[in-house]
C-alpha cells in the first residue's frame, strides 16, 4: 500500500457543500487539510441544484426554519445557531457573490447561476490552503483504539493509497443524483466503524399515480392550489402552492414537500391518495352556487366551452372523459349529479399514489447516520474519536426552499471549526 502525502491534520471525504465548508473552515484555522473527492471536479451536485440557480438558504425565522427538519430539529438547533442563514449570506457576500431574496424567503445568487456559487466556494477553499485531490474515492477508514488513523482510496493499477490523518470528516452526501457522485459511500464507511444507518429512501421526490388521468394532463402546471395526502383514508399532511402533472404522475414544489409522508406510507404498504383543491379560496357551498348560476345563465353554450371558467383548458377533456359527460351538451342540461361531479373535481380531485421515482430524480436523501451517535455541538462521532460527519450523510432532511443546503453548510461549518490538531 502506497503512502500518499505526509500526515494530514484533517482529511475531508467528499467535495460537496458540507465538505468544502468543513475543509475551508479547518484550513482558515491553520490546520493542514486535504479534501478527497471521488469525481474529477468538486461540487458537481451543487452546480445543478435549484435547476441551476442554487437556492442557497431561506430567510425564515429561526423556529420556522428548525421546524422544517422534523425529527432532526433538535439536532440542528446548535449548528444553525452557530452558522445561520444570515451568516451564510454574509459569507458568500464576503466572497464577492451577491444574493437576492425571492418569494417564500428563498435566497439565490443574484446572477441566478449555481456555477458562480461553486466558483466562489472552491476558490475560497483553495485560497485557504486546502489540498484538493480529485478522482480519489475513499473505500475504507482505518481506526485503531477508538481513533481514526487515515483513509484508503480506490486502487490505481495495483496500488492502494493510504492518507494518514488525525481527523476525518465524512461529507459524502446521500444517494440522490448518483451521477454527481452521491452514491451512498458514506453510509458504508460509517457502518464499518460501528455506526447505525437509518434506512435511506428518496426524499423530495416526484410521485407516481394510478391510471391515465395525470399522463393525459402531462405538462399542465397548477398554481395556488392546495394538495393533501391521505393515508388509509385519513389526512396526514397538506401544502399550498404549485404542482405539475407528468407522464408518470405528479411533481412540483408542493408534491415534493409532501413526498416524505408518501414514501413512508408506501413502504408500509398503506393506501395513499392525493387530493387536490383547485380552488382553495372558494368553499363547496359557494362553488355549488356559482356552477349552478353559470350553467343557467349561459346554458345554450356547450359544456366544453363553459368549463373554461372553472378548469384549465388542458384539464377539460380529461374531466369530461372521467365524468362521462358529452362535450357538446348544453350547460343548461347538466344534471345535478353532473354539476356535483364538476364541483368535486375542482375541490377534491383525487388520485391514487402507487409509487415514487428513484434516487436518480430525488432532490435529497432521507435517512442516514443515526443522529444520537453524533454530537450536534461538534459533529464528532460518539463512537470513534476524530471522526466527524457533515451534510446529507446525516439523518437530517427538510422540505424545499433552501433548508437542506443550509443544513449542509451549517454542519460543515461546525465540523470544520471542531476538528483539532492532536496534541503530543
Amino acid at each position: 500500500m502506497a503512502q500518499a502525502d505526509s500526515r494530514q491534520e484533517v482529511i475531508v471525504v467528499g467535495g460537496g457543500p458540507a465538505g468544502l465548508m468543513a475543509a475551508g473552515q479547518a484550513a482558515t484555522r491553520g490546520l493542514q487539510v486535504i479534501l478527497l473527492e471521488k469525481k474529477h471536479l468538486p461540487a458537481r451536485k451543487l452546480g445543478i441544484t435549484g435547476k441551476g440557480r442554487c437556492n442557497l438558504t431561506n430567510t425564515a425565522a429561526n423556529d420556522d426554519f428548525l421546524r422544517t427538519f422534523g425529527h432532526g430539529a433538535k439536532f440542528m438547533r446548535f449548528a444553525l445557531g452557530r452558522f445561520s442563514s444570515r451568516d451564510l449570506v454574509s459569507f458568500f457576500n464576503s466572497l464577492g457573490l451577491e444574493t437576492e431574496e425571492e418569494r417564500g424567503g428563498r435566497v439565490f445568487p443574484r446572477t441566478q447561476q449555481a456555477s458562480d456559487v461553486v466558483r466562489a466556494l472552491v476558490g475560497w477553499v483553495k485560497e485557504a490552503g486546502v489540498k484538493i485531490k480529485t478522482a480519489k474515492a475513499v473505500r475504507q477508514i482505518v481506526a485503531e483504539k477508538g481513533r481514526v488513523r487515515g483513509g484508503v482510496t480506490d486502487k490505481h493499477g495495483t496500488t492502494e493509497e493510504f492518507f494518514r490523518g488525525e481527523n476525518i470528516v465524512i461529507a459524502t452526501g446521500g444517494a440522490s443524483y448518483p451521477a454527481t457522485g452521491s452514491t451512498g459511500d458514506g453510509y458504508a464507511l460509517a457502518r464499518a466503524l460501528g455506526h447505525e444507518i437509518v434506512p435511506v429512501y428518496p426524499g423530495l421526490v416526484p410521485l407516481e399515480t394510478k391510471g391515465d388521468t395525470a399522463p393525459m394532463m402531462q405538462g399542465l402546471s397548477l398554481r395556488n392550489v392546495r394538495a393533501g395526502i391521505y393515508v388509509q383514508g385519513k389526512k396526514q399532511v397538506e401544502d399550498f402552492g404549485e404542482m405539475l402533472f407528468t407522464h408518470f404522475g405528479v411533481s412540483g414544489p408542493i408534491v415534493l414537500s409532501l413526498s416524505k409522508d408518501v414514501v413512508r406510507a408506501l413502504s408500509r404498504n398503506l393506501e395513499v391518495k392525493l387530493v387536490i383543491d383547485l380552488k382553495p379560496a372558494v368553499s363547496h357551498t359557494a362553488l355549488k352556487s356559482r356552477i349552478s348560476s353559470r350553467m343557467h345563465a349561459r346554458g345554450r353554450k356547450k359544456i366544453s366551452n363553459l368549463l373554461k371558467e372553472f378548469l384549465p383548458i388542458k384539464m377539460i377533456p380529461v374531466f369530461l372523459k372521467n365524468s362521462d359527460i358529452d362535450p357538446d351538451k348544453p350547460g343548461s342540461d347538466l344534471s345535478a349529479s353532473e354539476q356535483k361531479a364538476l364541483r368535486m373535481w375542482c375541490k377534491e380531485l383525487c388520485m391514487d399514489i402507487t409509487g415514487y421515482r428513484s434516487f436518480n430524480e430525488a432532490i435529497i436523501t432521507s435517512g442516514g447516520i443515526k443522529l444520537s451517535e453524533v454530537d450536534p455541538r461538534t459533529m464528532q462521532s460518539r463512537k470513534v474519536q476524530g471522526l466527524y460527519f457533515a451534510g446529507e450523510v446525516l439523518d437530517v432532511d427538510a422540505g424545499t426552499g433552501g433548508f437542506n443546503l443550509q443544513a449542509a453548510f451549517s454542519t460543515g461549518w461546525v465540523a470544520g471549526n471542531s476538528v483539532t490538531a492532536r496534541q503530543g
